[in-house]
């Protein structure tokens, strides 16, 4: 058996997130199905990053392992199954590596944004979290700085996340102001479930003056969940790359 990655591109507005779980719809089960009508075999598919229901991603991976009589032509693979997927989701490419290469092991980064707009404007409403506030952007990036500082993301974990260490590596941490959108981008080694989301409600709530950046480093110093604002909408989130 060989194995492939397949690079993809997906709006997550209408699945329950990308992974595979039972009675839902997922980017993985839409994928899998196109599969199995082109080569009219399963084949069983291994994602990279798991991002949640409403989640966008410009840029992630799968993996699988097949061993066809004749090795097709991957573009043309590509092109075909792109007619058979749903408009929202795109296989960008697929290409042979190592039969030990794993897409969600061997990634050495992920990088995410949490876009937000000010002004009502319905293209960007299934794309970006309307929020019509005014912002503090110094202390934004003051709080995002700080969470570039930070090792145990503990406070940011959903409850009933099953890890061995809430520790993750921060490579970048900053918030962008531009003329239609506010973006919030972080990269890391790792994230952990509803980690960009907390981070983003609770520095909001720095940005607008509620909380002050003495109480925000006491949450993230508390390792406790329950003082984190999760609340912030997926539609504004999107993985925009995971580099190997």
């Amino acid at each position: 058996m060989s194995r492939y990655f397949i690079e993809v591109s997906y709006k997550g507005t209408a699945y329950a997130g990308f992974q595979s779980q039972q009675n839902a719809n997922t980017i993985q089960d839409e994928i899998e199905k196109a599969l199995l009508i082109y080569f009219k075999v399963t084949i069983e598919l291994t994602g990279s990053s798991r991002t949640d229901a409403g989640v966008h991603a410009l840029q992630n991976f799968l993996h699988f392992d097949f061993d066809p009589p004749i090795i097709p032509a991957w573009d043309k693979v590509v092109y075909h199954l792109n007619a058979i997927l749903p408009h929202d989701i795109v296989v960008k490419r697929i290409f042979p590596v190592k039969d030990e290469a794993h897409s969600r092991f061997d990634a050495k980064s992920r990088i995410y944004e949490y876009s937000l707009y000010a002004s009502k404007d319905p293209f960007l409403e299934d794309r970006a979290y309307f929020y019509p506030y005014k912002m503090n952007i110094a202390l934004l990036n003051e709080a995002a700085s700080i969470v570039s500082e930070v090792k145990n993301f503990e406070s940011f974990a959903k409850r009933n996340t099953q890890v061995h260490s809430f520790n993750c590596n921060i490579y970048e941490s900053g918030w962008d102001e531009g003329p239609e959108m506010l973006v919030y981008r972080v990269s890391a080694n790792r994230f952990l479930r509803g980690m960009v989301r907390g981070l983003v409600g609770t520095m909001l709530k720095v940005g607008r003056e509620k909380t002050s950046l003495e109480k925000f480093v006491q949450i993230i110093e508390s390792h406790d969940p329950s003082l984190v604002d999760f609340s912030v909408p997926p539609q504004g989130l999107k993985l925009v790359h995971v580099a190997y």
